[in-house]
């Protein structure tokens, strides 16, 4: 029961296309396992001789390597479900995760590989202050500087101005790189991440990102205006602006949602000739973009010839264009018919909505000090209280879900930086306004805010407060929102470990080691390892029923049906009344088997009355 080996399967597509250049090997433990010939497979993929490591366009930093195989490497690690701290546990599709997100990442690979439509996250900015995500590459500040020498035992500093050294920004990247990869293997095809950043790395992650999405599906740089107001107490310049980087899992499918008409932009449309067809817009008639067919002279109404397009310009349609427009009335003169004439764009005839735009102001999307107020607000925080110190306006991932989601899909949305819990409300309050059925997983490391409570707590309660405003059916919203989630949290796995060698192995280990599940794990910790290893999707519904005297859980109707009952009850007539529902999975615990001879048959029992059945035993 463990996350999947990521090498491994990258090794056997390999081995799928060069044979030769993968051998077998044995690990620490003596299993054989696959392994690349890297020599042999460089020299495959070129047409010269390789001799060695050859200069190329790359991006590379001090702990790069690890990076990658942290990445790839499994974890015995598993989802607890919380129900507790949740909302509608039995009915909501949104989940909360509380853990470190490199490990989270791990563990939904098999669940929700390709099907999350839009990832949104606002990953710590490195500007000198600590982030805590303490995988093996990555450590929190005080750490690292103990262990690099730059701090004594006594935790004096040793070394001044650490941030200019060479792992200021390497340490970052090795943070960085192996969630966005493991995040873009989550993406549908026709998905997409948007990364909020600003100047201090924004050049390392678009060099990164390029590297793991693939510079081509690159789509946009957007700025996000997020200061309503100069920052006076900037050393050198107020820095009003955020970056967001856009990237498609395919460029060549994903295309951006249009974004509804203002009513500033709708007010621009008249029709002072009264057209039977409604509004228009007067558009130029001239572009400066070559056409060999515009130059022309013009007659106007009035008599005027106009000997041809304004100086440096042409025409944009050819003579007989005009002339089809011209009797179509879709030319204007002017009130007077004497003036240069342009083209009528008739409201009833453009697309939906505008193609957004890279530029987002804050009259728009939201500032930063709205943000604050928006979480204040929810938390009924003192004045003066500094909750979270970055959070993002609810506007603007709205603006980020309007553009990247359909409504009418139930999509998912991801944010492995949860923070404030934004993205969740962001989402809620979407579906509240256009009757959507985005779904989210929001994941946030339960890092400390102070004695008394973690970020974790924090986005759970402001999750809680956004989900409750909602649910009063304010005029305008949209009823039966899913304003519920489950909550989740990584720990280690269920089972115990019974792996011993026979030379170090005693009579009362043997006893000892009679069940593999720890003692301290419930039967839906039990269901939702289940879950992750068969990748069924974590959000649908679980119903208990009770069948014999013992608790049966049903997944969707009858996606999955589990017993985990641990006391010997399980027998031959219990398999077989199970076997009625039909499920297309079941599941048992294996010291919960009455006797040996119910264990062996029940194969048997489900392939006489549910052959479809898949039957597991843990």
């Amino acid at each position: 029961m463990h996350s999947p080996d990521l090498t491994q399967e990258n090794i056997a597509h390999i081995r799928k296309r060069f044979p030769g250049c993968v051998t077998e090997t044995r690990d620490t433990r003596g299993a054989i396992r696959l392994a690349v010939d890297f020599d042999l497979l460089r020299q495959e993929l070129a047409d010269v001789i390789i001799e060695g490591p050859q200069e190329r366009y790359q991006l590379t930093w001090p702990g790069k390597r690890e990076a990658l195989l942290t990445a790839n490497a499994p974890i015995s690690k598993t989802l607890r479900p919380c129900r507790e701290e949740s909302v509608d546990f039995d009915t909501t599709k949104n989940l909360f995760i509380e853990g470190d997100n490199l490990d989270a990442l791990k563990l939904l690979q098999e669940t929700y590989l390709g099907k999350v439509k839009v990832i949104y996250i606002d990953p710590p900015y490195n500007t000198g202050r600590d982030f805590i995500y303490d995988d093996d590459y990555s450590a929190e500040t005080d750490e690292y500087l103990t262990d690099s020498g730059q701090k004594d035992d006594q935790g004096g500093r040793l070394v001044a101005n650490t941030e200019s050294n060479g792992r200021f920004h390497s340490d970052w990247l090795s943070m960085m790189a192996p969630r966005l990869r493991l995040a873009r293997t989550l993406l549908k095809e026709d998905g997409s991440i948007f990364i909020s950043i600003d100047d201090g790395e924004v050049q390392n992650l678009r060099s990164l990102c390029d590297e793991i999405f693939g510079a081509e599906n690159f789509i946009a740089t957007i700025i996000w205006h997020k200061m309503d107001s100069p920052k006076n107490s900037a050393k050198y310049l107020s820095e009003d602006h955020d970056y967001i980087l856009l990237y498609a899992k395919n460029s060549n499918i994903w295309r951006p949602k249009l974004l509804p008409r203002s009513d500033k932009m709708v007010e621009r449309y008249k029709n002072p000739d009264n057209d039977s067809r409604g509004p228009w817009l007067l558009g130029d008639l001239a572009a400066r973009n070559f056409y060999s067919k515009g130059t022309y002279p013009i007659t106007t109404p009035a008599g005027r010839t106009i000997s041809g397009p304004p100086a440096g310009s042409y025409w944009r349609v050819s003579k007989e264009k005009f002339n089809e427009l011209l009797t179509d009335n879709r030319i204007w003169w002017g009130e007077s018919s004497d003036n240069r004439p342009g083209i009528k764009k008739f409201l009833s005839e453009v697309r939906d909505g505008v193609i957004p735009q890279t530029y987002w102001p804050w009259k728009e999307v939201g500032s930063t000090r709205n943000a604050k107020q928006e979480l204040s607000k929810l938390l009924q925080a003192s004045s003066g209280d500094d909750i979270f110190i970055t959070p993002k306006p609810v506007k603007l991932i709205q603006r980020i879900l309007e553009i990247s989601t359909d409504s009418y899909e139930q999509e998912i949305v991801l944010d492995f930086f949860a923070g404030s819990g934004t993205t969740a409300h962001a989402a809620f309050s979407s579906n509240s306004l256009d009757g959507g059925n985005r779904r989210w997983i929001m994941i946030q490391l339960p890092e400390a805010m102070s004695s008394e409570s973690t970020i974790s707590e924090m986005c759970i309660t402001r999750i809680k407060r956004a989900g409750t405003q909602l649910s009063g059916h304010t005029k305008g919203m949209m009823p039966n929102v899913d304003t519920g989630f489950r909550v989740l949290k990584v720990d280690s796995t269920n089972m115990d470990d019974v792996l011993s060698t026979p030379d170090v192995l005693s009579q009362a280990d043997l006893l000892n080691s009679l069940d593999n599940i720890k003692p301290d794990r419930t039967a839906e910790d039990l269901l939702f390892q289940v879950m992750l290893d068969w990748g069924v999707d974590l959000a649908l519904s679980i119903e208990k029923r009770t069948i014999q005297g013992k608790d049966i859980y049903f997944v969707d109707g009858n996606a999955l049906a589990a017993c985990f009952d641990a006391h010997g009850g399980v027998d031959e007539a219990l398999v077989k009344e199970l076997a009625t529902y039909q499920p297309l999975r079941v599941v048992f615990r294996d010291a919960g088997f009455r006797d040996s001879a119910a264990k062996i048959n029940v194969e048997q029992i489900f392939r006489t009355a549910s052959p479809a059945t898949d039957v597991k035993c843990i």
